[in-house]
C-alpha cells in the first residue's frame, strides 16, 4: 500500500507539471519590466494589448506578464497617470515566450511635477505580494492590511516612526522605545494586542530604539494572527508591522532634504541612486539621515545617524540579486515613564488626580543609552518558467543596548510615606545595560501560477530557519533616589531629611557610576531556533470566486533548556467573492497564531521546580468587504473580527513567610498556570480616496472590545491593559492646486482621535485612565519640478498627550517644522 500511495502521489505531481507544460505550449506569453525615470515605485503601471481583454499591472519591481496569448499581431500599450504612454507593435507566434521591456518618462509638457502627481492616488498602494507571499490584488486577498506610502510620509514631514503609524486605523502607541535590552523598541496596540515593528521586507529586523523613516518605501500593517506565513517569534496575535525599504532603480537621480523645527530639531536626509554599468542591470542606491532633537521637557534628547546602502543586479531575464542593508547608531535619554504600583490600591486614578507637571523629565542629559543596530538582507530570485519561480533569502540583524536605563516605580504604599496629604512617591531604579540580540533567518520560497483544469492555482511553498541569540552582561538594578509628584513637597522633604524639588536622586554620570560600581554583572547567554515549513494556495474556481488554503509547521527549540523542543501547526483559510470583478469583494477568513512558550519555574516555600507549557493559541474569524471604485479613486475596507486566545500562561504570586522567622524578607511564591483566555473583537473601516484631481484623503476608524475571560483572578472580566483605547480615528486630507496663480501650492489638515485608555485595570489596584483627546495637525507646502518647501504644525492646540501600559508617558507637545527638499 505504501508503494502504491507513493506511485500515485508521484503520478499526480507529474500530471500537474504536464498540464502546466501543455497549457504553456498551446498559447504564447509576453513578459518584461517597466522602469521609470524617477524614484517612484514602478508599481501598478498598466500593460494591455490594445483591442483585447488581455491586460495586467506591474508588481513593485515593475515586472509584468501576459499569458495565454493567441497568435497574431498586437499593440502593447504601457501607461500610467503622469507618464508618457508608450506603444509597440509585435507579432506573436504559437508557443512564443517574448520579452519586451519599457522605460517611460514623466510627462513634463506644460506641467510641473505637482500637476503630474496630483492625478495619482498616491496614498494608496494596495497590491503587494509581501502580504501573502503571492501575487494577489487587494480585492483577492481575504486578509485585511493597511499600506502607509512613502509619498504620504514625505507630505507630512514625518521624522519618526510613531508619527508614521498615525495614518493607520486601529493601531496606537502603548510604550515608548526605551532602548533597554531585549524589548527596547516601541510597543503598539493592534486589535487589542501588543506588537513591535520587528519585520523588514517580510523578514526579521531587530531594533532596540525607534526606526528611522529615511529608507521607508511603505509600511504595511498586516492585521490578525498571521502565524501561518510569518511564524510566532516576532509578531503578535493582533498582527504585525512590516517595513518595506526603498530599492535601486535604473536611472540616475536622488533627493536631499533638510528639516528644522521646535525643540532644536535638525535633520538632514540624502537619497542617491545610480546605475553602475551601461546596461543598467547593476544599480546602487543609498539612503542616509542624521537627526538630532531635544525634548519638550526640562531634559532629554535623541541623536542618531542612519545609512542604508542597497544593490540590485539583473544577471539575465531569469536570475536577479538584491542586497538591502541598514545601519543605525543612536544615543538618547530614556523617555519619562511613570510605573504605577501594580500590587496595592492606587492613590490616583487619572491624569487630573496625578497632578503631574509634564515638563518635568526626572532625568538628565548625562544619563544616556546607545542602541547601535544593523539589518542585512540578501535575496536571489530565479524564474524557472512562466509558471514557477524561486526566492532564496538570507537575513541577519543585531540590536545592542549600552548605557543607563532608568525607570520610576510607585512605592507610595510604603508606611514611611503614610503622612503625605496627597500625591505619589516613585523610587528610581537604574542599570548599566550591556546586551546584544542577534537574529539569523534563511528562507526559501517556491512560487507557482498554473491551472488544473479550469482552476487557477497560485501557490507558495516555503521553508524557514530562524535563530535568535542573546548575550547579557548588564549590571543589576540600583536605587537612585525618590521622586515625589504632588502638592505636599514639604512633608516629603521632612520624611527624607533633605530639601529637594521633588527629586532626591543623583542624576550626574559620575554619581550614577559610583552607585552602580559594585553591582554584580549578569553573565547570561540564550539561544532559540525555529525550523518551519509552510504552504499557501489560492484557488480560483471562477475569476470572481477564490479560496485560500494555508498551513505552517514550526519546530521550536530552546538551547537554555537542554532537550526541550516543541512542534506547532498553524492553519489559515479564506474565501473571496467579487460580485463586481476588480471593484467589490466580500471576504471571510479563519486565521491562526501561536506562541511557543519556553519552560519556566514554580517557586513554593523557596524551592523551585521546572514547568513545561504547551503553545498558546489565537484563532480569528473575520468577515468584511473591500472596494476599489471610480478607477482607483476610492479604496475602502470594512471588517468585523473576533479573536479568541486560549492556553495563555500567567503567574500568580503569593507571599511566602518562613515559619521559623516570620520577619525575614523572602521572595514570593510563584505558581504558573496555563488556562488563561482572552477575547478581542471589533470593527475597522478605512478609506483612501482621490475624489478630484489634487485632493487626497486617508480616513480610518476602529472599535475594539478586549476582555480577559479566564486566568488570573485579579484580571478576569476586565479589559486588558495592553488593549489601548476602544475607539480610534485618523484623518489626513491634502489639496494641491493644479491651475492658476496658486499652481504648486498645497494645504494639508488632519489629526487623530484617541479614546479613553485604561492603562491600569485590575481588582486589587483599581483603574487608572488616560482621558480621550483629539490632536490636530496642518501643513502648507509649495511643490514644483525640482523642489518642495513645507511648513508643518503638529498638535495645533497643544494638548497634553499621554500613552501607557501600566505606565504614564508624556509626549507630543506642539511643534513647528520647516522642510526643504531638492530633487535631481
Amino acid at each position: 500500500m505504501k508503494y502504491k500511495f507513493t506511485i500515485s502521489f508521484l503520478s499526480f505531481c507529474f500530471f500537474l507539471l504536464a498540464a502546466a507544460s501543455i497549457s504553456a505550449q498551446e498559447r504564447a506569453s509576453i513578459k518584461g519590466q517597466i522602469s521609470l525615470n524617477s524614484d517612484e515605485s514602478p508599481e501598478n503601471i498598466s500593460v494591455v494589448l490594445k483591442g483585447t481583454k488581455s491586460g495586467t499591472t506591474t508588481d513593485d519591481s515593475g515586472n509584468y506578464i501576459l499569458k495565454n496569448i493567441k497568435p497574431g499581431t498586437y499593440t502593447i500599450k504601457v501607461s500610467s497617470i503622469g507618464y508618457i504612454t508608450q506603444e509597440k507593435t509585435i507579432v506573436v507566434k504559437e508557443g512564443d515566450h517574448l520579452i519586451h521591456n519599457f522605460s517611460i518618462s514623466a510627462n513634463l509638457e506644460d506641467l510641473t511635477e505637482v500637476v503630474v502627481n496630483s492625478k495619482k492616488n498616491h496614498f494608496a498602494r494596495k497590491d503587494n505580494r509581501q502580504i501573502s507571499r503571492l501575487p494577489l490584488k487587494n480585492l483577492e486577498n481575504p486578509q485585511v492590511y493597511t499600506t502607509i506610502t512613502g509619498e504620504l510620509l514625505k507630505e507630512q514631514v514625518v521624522t519618526n516612526f510613531d508619527d508614521a503609524l498615525k495614518n493607520a486605523s486601529g493601531i496606537t502607541p502603548l510604550w515608548a522605545a526605551t532602548g533597554r535590552a531585549g524589548d527596547g523598541a516601541a510597543y503598539y496596540s493592534l486589535r487589542g494586542f501588543p506588537v513591535q515593528p520587528t519585520m523588514v521586507n517580510g523578514l526579521p529586523g531587530l531594533t532596540n530604539g525607534s526606526l528611522d523613516p529615511a529608507n521607508i518605501d511603505r509600511i504595511e500593517i498586516i492585521r490578525g494572527p498571521s502565524g501561518t506565513l510569518f511564524g510566532s517569534s516576532l509578531i503578535s496575535y493582533g498582527g504585525l508591522i512590516n517595513t518595506t525599504t526603498k530599492r535601486p532603480y535604473k536611472t540616475f537621480g536622488g533627493e536631499v532634504n533638510y528639516t528644522t523645527g521646535s525643540y532644536g530639531l535638525q535633520r538632514a536626509v540624502v537619497d542617491l541612486n545610480t546605475p553602475l554599468n551601461d546596461k543598467k542591470t547593476l544599480n546602487f542606491r543609498v539612503n542616509s539621515a542624521y537627526s538630532k532633537q531635544e525634548s519638550f521637557q526640562d531634559a532629554g534628547f535623541k541623536e542618531s545617524f542612519f545609512i542604508a546602502p542597497s544593490l540590485s543586479y539583473e544577471v539575465n531575464d531569469k536570475l536577479s540579486f538584491l542586497v538591502n542593508t541598514e545601519f543605525m547608531s543612536s544615543e538618547a535619554t530614556n523617555p519619562t515613564m511613570l510605573f504605577l504600583d501594580r500590587g496595592t490600591p492606587l492613590r490616583v486614578h487619572n491624569i487630573n488626580e496625578l497632578n503631574y507637571d509634564n515638563k518635568r523629565s526626572y532625568t538628565s542629559n548625562e544619563l544616556t543609552m546607545k542602541t547601535p543596530s544593523y539589518n542585512i538582507q540578501a535575496q536571489m530570485n530565479y524564474k524557472f518558467s512562466d509558471q514557477w519561480s524561486s526566492q532564496t533569502v538570507f537575513s541577519t540583524s543585531s540590536a545592542k543596548s549600552q548605557g543607563n536605563y532608568t525607570y520610576l516605580y510607585e512605592g507610595t504604599s510604603n508606611k514611611l510615606f503614610a503622612s503625605l496629604k496627597d500625591g505619589i512617591v516613585l523610587g528610581r531604579q537604574f542599570t548599566d545595560q550591556d546586551n546584544q540580540n542577534i537574529t539569523t533567518d534563511i528562507q526559501q520560497n517556491f512560487n507557482g501560477d498554473f491551472k488544473i483544469g479550469n482552476f487557477r492555482n497560485r501557490i507558495v511553498v516555503g521553508f524557514d530557519y530562524f535563530k535568535r541569540t542573546s548575550s547579557d552582561r548588564s549590571s543589576g538594578y540600583v536605587a537612585n533616589g525618590l521622586v515625589y509628584i504632588g502638592n505636599d513637597l514639604q512633608t516629603f522633604n521632612n520624611i527624607i531629611g533633605k530639601q529637594t524639588n521633588g527629586d532626591s536622586g543623583d542624576l550626574t554620570k559620575a554619581g550614577s557610576d559610583a552607585l552602580i560600581a559594585n553591582s554584580p554583572r549578569n553573565n547570561n547567554n540564550t539561544k532559540q531556533e525555529v525550523y518551519s515549513a509552510y504552504v499557501s494556495d489560492v484557488i480560483n474556481f471562477t475569476p470572481a470566486f477564490s479560496a485560500m488554503l494555508s498551513l505552517r509547521a514550526d519546530r521550536f527549540m530552546n538551547a537554555k533548556n537542554d532537550g526541550y523542543n516543541q512542534t506547532a501547526f498553524s492553519p489559515k483559510f479564506g474565501l473571496v467573492y467579487q460580485p463586481i470583478l476588480d471593484k467589490v469583494s466580500i471576504f471571510a477568513n479563519y486565521m491562526n497564531g501561536f506562541v511557543n512558550v519556553a519552560p519556566g519555574q514554580n517557586r513554593t516555600s523557596n524551592v523551585t521546580t521546572p514547568v513545561v507549557f504547551n503553545p498558546e493559541r489565537a484563532n480569528q474569524f473575520e468577515i468584511g468587504t473591500k472596494l476599489n471604485l471610480f478607477k482607483d479613486k476610492l479604496y475602502a475596507t470594512f471588517s468585523y473580527y473576533d479573536i479568541q486566545v486560549s492556553d495563555q500562561v500567567y503567574v500568580v504570586e503569593t507571599p511566602y513567610i518562613d515559619p521559623t522567622d516570620p520577619t525575614a524578607e523572602l521572595p514570593n511564591d510563584q505558581t504558573s498556570f496555563q488556562d488563561g483566555a482572552q477575547r478581542n473583537k471589533g470593527f475597522e473601516a478605512e478609506f483612501v480616496a482621490n475624489p478630484i484631481n489634487g485632493l487626497n484623503i486617508v480616513l480610518g476608524y476602529s472599535y475594539n472590545d478586549a476582555v480577559l475571560t479566564k486566568g488570573d483572578p485579579d484580571f478576569v472580566g476586565h479589559r486588558s491593559e495592553n488593549a489601548g483605547p476602544r475607539n480610534l480615528a485618523n484623518l489626513w486630507a491634502s489639496y494641491k492646486f493644479t491651475n492658476g496663480l496658486l499652481r504648486g501650492f498645497g494645504l494639508g489638515f488632519g489629526g487623530n482621535y484617541v479614546g479613553d485608555n485604561m492603562i491600569m485595570n485590575r481588582n486589587v489596584a483599581g483603574t487608572f485612565t488616560i482621558p480621550a483627546y483629539t490632536a490636530l495637525n496642518s501643513s502648507l507646502f509649495y511643490n514644483v519640478e525640482k523642489f518642495t518647501i513645507t511648513l508643518k504644525l503638529n498638535n495645533i492646540t497643544n494638548k497634553e498627550i499621554y500613552d501607557g501600559w501600566s505606565t504614564v508617558h508624556p509626549k507630543d507637545a506642539r511643534a513647528l517644522i520647516a522642510s526643504f527638499s531638492y530633487r535631481f
